[in-house]
């Protein structure tokens, strides 16, 4: 005879809460065994479990279908099933739960037994066939996301800690659930992690784990077998993008990479945004350069027409919008996006620009964390604070402090900006030009040059495309003009950098200007002040031409769609322009500040 209490939680409600309670306690003591049973009902303990069961308890039974505190269980083996499967395979769940009991205490031992319509991966070995001994310690990260990201996302990262601790394994488990992202895996976990699980029905970005044993699987199939999934991430394999590579491109990236990496606080919460917005601003913007081959003012009903709805009417109505929520999404996560997307809506009925979807969603992101993070609800309500108390209390405080206090000021600033925009010639646009040129070269990717790009895409949403173009162009100058000057005086650059000079070239015309960070990197003095220069004089050329822009982004492959770039010609001979400027100056000034070449004695 064993002494058994259980623990049963359904968020179908108290009905099926009973049943399955009643079902273990009928059960087990048909089966001659002593029971106790606890029953939890929409955070409310119908019937409790005494400090005193707890200890006399050689087992404990956890039949729930969200999460349930299991501290006051310390090392007594736990077996954890859903609530159907404790009313479905009762006499199952007590068996496999007595079996634990032979094993010794276990903190927080997990042994699920799968239903037959939940099968296990194909090619995870049985538990039974894994000697435990055998095995040598091993330390796992894993992920476990689930649409809802309420019950399963836990479950499973639980399971997974109970199956590797049962293999005598450690793990950490990141879970992506619908109040956000909770214990981050760190780049210290990764790197000493011999595999990776990733437990997951939504998508999960896999870019971090390049050159590790990589094992995917769903949340259900680590519910019903977190020690069989552990197991077979042992024999997973590799996943790509791990290893140095030496070349041009691989270079430019991993700088690109690191640049990433470093950005930190607003500035990275800013960028999120920008990044989300990019594909709405291109797809709208040229699709109504496409609208302009049918006429500038389509006739309502005719094709142009259509595209005009599509771009300007879809597509750049969603743009604020898409900012602000995504500023809002990079702060407070999943929670943060709602109040986002609606303040960033509001933003842009009340006439306040993308300067008011960057402040509404900067307000949206840290009204939704500190909601989050400080109103605390019981255990088992907590599955609705993502869904209701978050979206609701922050769009409602985000909504009343953009209509009664901020609209009318920023909408204020915004008009004056827009008006001083457009009303820019002559000199006042030509320095506008020089200005943002110069800053696209500074630090070719950093922040000053993202705070240009900014800018200009910003400018979009009110219809100002000038200064898109002018960004654009002084944006691919640098790597352009570097890769013009490997080839008009070789002498001054070894093999390497000749050969690296032709892809920066393809990146050049690409907009990629972080092309010309190695450059850079290894030449600051000489390579960084002749880049400024030649973007500065795109710049100020692109202004002065009155050159206009309607995509973000797309480089010399947008100047083949029609009405993308106004005066396409004179934009291309500005373009044109900074290049020489920037590599006769990276020329002269290494024929003038020559490296001092160390001297080797035989």
């Amino acid at each position: 005879m064993t002494k058994i209490v259980a623990v049963t939680a359904s968020v179908a409600g108290e009905a099926h809460t009973q049943m399955a309670a009643e079902a273990l306690k009928r059960t087990a003591q048909a089966m001659g065994h002593e029971i106790v049973t606890e029953a939890q009902s929409l955070g409310v303990v119908v019937t409790a479990l005494s400090p005193s069961d707890i200890e006399q308890a050689e087992v404990v039974i956890v039949g729930a279908d969200d999460a349930v505190e299991r501290d006051r269980f310390h090392n007594k083996p736990v077996y954890a099933v859903s609530t159907s499967e404790a009313i479905r395979n009762t006499e199952m769940v007590i068996q496999s739960a007595v079996a634990l009991v032979g094993h010794g205490p276990r903190l927080g031992v997990i042994k699920t037994t799968p239903h037959p319509h939940d099968p296990l991966p194909e090619d995870a070995p049985s538990v039974d066939s894994a000697p435990e001994a055998a095995i040598a310690n091993k330390f796992f990260v894993g992920i476990t996301s689930c649409p809802t990201g309420i019950a399963h996302t836990f479950m499973a990262a639980e399971a997974l800690k109970q199956g590797a601790a049962k293999l005598g394994h450690d793990i950490k488990v990141e879970t992506q659930g619908s109040v956000g992202s909770q214990n981050t895996l760190t780049d210290a976990d990764i790197a000493r992690a011999d595999a990776v699980i990733i437990a997951a029905d939504t998508h999960v970005d896999l870019s971090r784990f390049g050159g590790k044993r990589l094992y995917e699987t769903s949340t259900k199939a680590a519910i019903h077998g977190g020690a069989n999934v552990v197991t077979a991430a042992m024999d997973a394999p590799v996943a790509g993008g791990g290893g140095a590579s030496g070349s041009y491109v691989d270079e430019v990236n991993r700088a690109k990479a690191q640049r990433s990496e470093s950005r930190s606080g607003p500035y990275k919460h800013l960028l999120t945004g920008v990044s989300y917005m990019l594909p709405v601003i291109v797809a709208g913007g040229l699709i109504i350069a496409l609208s302009f081959v049918f006429g500038i003012n389509p006739e309502p009903g005719t094709f142009g027409d259509a595209l005009m709805q599509i771009g300007g009417g879809a597509a750049f109505a969603l743009i604020v919008p898409v900012l602000s929520g995504f500023i809002a999404f990079s702060i407070a996560d999943r929670p943060g996006l709602a109040p986002g997307l609606v303040g960033g809506m509001l933003a842009a009925n009340l006439g306040m620009g993308f300067l008011g979807g960057i402040l509404s969603g900067f307000l949206a992101g840290y009204v939704a964390k500190f909601v989050r993070d400080k109103v605390n609800l019981p255990t088992n309500f907590e599955g609705l604070k993502p869904v209701l108390v978050i979206p609701l209390l922050a769009t409602l405080v985000v909504g009343l402090l953009l209509v009664y206090v901020f609209g009318g000021p920023v909408r204020f600033i915004m008009d004056g900006m827009t008006t001083y925009l457009e009303g820019l010639s002559g000199t006042n646009a030509i320095l506008l030009g020089l200005i943002l040129g110069a800053m696209m070269a500074v630090d070719m990717g950093g922040p000053v040059n993202k705070a240009a790009y900014t800018f200009a895409v910003g400018l979009l949403a009110t219809n100002l495309y000038a200064p898109m173009a002018a960004v654009m162009a002084a944006g691919m100058t640098p790597p352009l003009g570097l890769a013009l000057a490997t080839f008009i005086s070789k002498k001054h650059f070894n093999q390497a950098e000749q050969e690296a000079g032709k892809v920066a070239s393809v990146l050049g015309i690409s907009f990629i200007t972080e092309g010309a960070i190695p450059f850079a990197a290894n030449d600051p003095l000489r390579v960084i002040p002749a880049c400024i220069a030649g973007s500065a004089v795109t710049g100020a050329l692109s202004m002065a031409f009155g050159n206009t822009l309607r995509a973000p982004h797309g480089g010399v492959f947008v100047l083949a769609i029609p009405n993308a770039v106004e005066n396409v010609g004179l934009y291309i001979v500005a373009i044109a322009v900074g290049t020489l400027v920037t590599a006769l100056a990276t020329v002269q000034l290494k024929h003038w500040f020559p490296r001092k070449k160390a001297i080797v004695e035989a």
